[in-house]
């Protein structure tokens, strides 16, 4: 690259820098939609179910063991018992009008069934319209009821005078999130998103504005080749999605207390190599569709709802059914949550992430060589 043409992107960037401090809109979505979507997503986004709203019928009150029993769901933060009731039409009522989540109906053999050894029958009812909700509310049950089985055991054994801790002691033991928060999990896939979305979607509409606007006839006469036109356009757009790469990383560390445990180094070179191809695959969008408003429809339908829904970000690609999963290898915010999931939260290296920085490579690669070699300098 000569010295000329390093002087003619200079006057490019130059240019598209003075279009964007001009441009407020533009402007405002590059540097503040990132800060309201991390507040929307970090805040506003869980995956954790807490306070489970329960009522109970206990038809067998007398009975220490229910006591036992209830207690366990009393002392957990993941449920709350909002009333106690006797008779199957007002819980049907409270299920219904959405006062309740589920209910417990213990037997009234409850006691007796525990003392004489034999398994105990325990009614839970939960609303199903939220599929997803009652799964996992049924998960809490299922957990508090093995934790009081397990407690059982161990006072049987001691009863017999056997030493409990020859039966068994199992010790789970979670990595990198040890507290289960959700907002550790989300915000590392937010920043991605953002990313994804911004760059590409600011991107896409700089070539389609110089067409609306009549000034790309004037850029076709001057000595600037088209390499170099997509280069200087580039760089205002990468530092403003550094900009906001940082803005992201500060808000996820201090505000949310997402721990970083990786390298930054390593985190601006990876999302360096993402910021490029994102960037490239905005300026070809743009350079394709020609109007700003297709522009930005087609940055939408190619970052934004891939980014969600096929990146991993909320839903397990593992879950996913199989085609599906094919087509998540062609999405790039697929390997960048990998990426930032593995910095923040595992402390991870180049060796633990090669394959994810390699498609990120090719992924900017191809985009930037598609958007230079589409580009054309001439009016049609």
């Amino acid at each position: 690259m000569t010295a000329q043409s390093l002087k003619r992107i200079k006057a490019v960037a130059g240019k598209e820098f003075i279009q964007i401090k001009r441009d407020a809109r533009s402007l405002g979505l590059a540097l503040v939609i990132p800060i309201f979507l991390l507040f929307i997503f970090g805040y506003g986004l869980s995956l954790d179910i807490d306070h489970v709203r329960t009522v109970v019928w206990n038809q067998d009150a007398s009975s220490i063991f229910t006591r036992e029993f209830l207690l366990n769901f009393q002392n957990s933060k993941y449920f709350k018992i909002v009333g106690y009731r006797d008779n199957y039409r007002d819980i049907e009522h409270m299920i219904d009008s959405g006062e309740v989540l589920m209910a417990l109906v213990i037997p009234k053999d409850f006691s007796h069934y525990i003392e004489s050894g034999k398994p105990s029958p325990l009614q839970l009812i939960i609303d199903g319209s939220d599929a997803n909700t009652a799964t996992i509310a049924r998960g809490y049950v299922q957990s508090v009821v093995a934790n009081y089985n397990a407690n059982l055991l161990v006072k049987t054994i001691q009863k017999k005078g056997l030493d409990p801790l020859n039966s068994f002691d199992a010790r789970p033991r979670i990595w990198f999130n040890m507290g289960l928060n959700s907002t550790w999990f989300i915000v590392p896939g937010v920043i991605s998103m953002i990313l994804m979305i911004i760059a590409a979607l600011v991107t896409s509409i700089c070539v389609a504005r110089e067409w609306e606007r009549g000034t790309m006839e004037q850029l076709i006469s001057t000595p600037v080749k088209a390499p170099e036109l997509i280069i200087g356009k580039f760089i205002p757009y990468f530092v403003i999605g550094f900009f906001d790469l940082l803005v992201g990383v500060i808000m996820a560390r201090f505000l949310f207390g997402v721990p970083f445990r990786g390298s930054y180094l390593l985190l601006f070179i990876l999302s360096s190599i993402f910021l490029t191809g994102a960037l490239a695959q905005g300026i070809l969008i743009s350079v394709v569709a020609r109007t700003q408003l297709m522009a930005s429809q087609l940055a939408t339908l190619t970052t934004m709802l891939p980014s969600i829904l096929l990146s991993g970000f909320i839903y397990p690609i593992f879950n996913m059914p199989q085609f599906v999963q094919a087509v998540t290898y062609f999405v790039p915010a697929r390997y960048y949550i990998v990426i930032l999931r593995e910095l923040f939260l595992k402390g991870g290296n180049m060796l633990s992430m090669w394959d994810e920085a390699l498609f990120l490579f090719l992924f900017a690669f191809i985009m930037l060589g598609l958007a230079i070699r589409k580009f054309k300098k001439k009016v049609a």
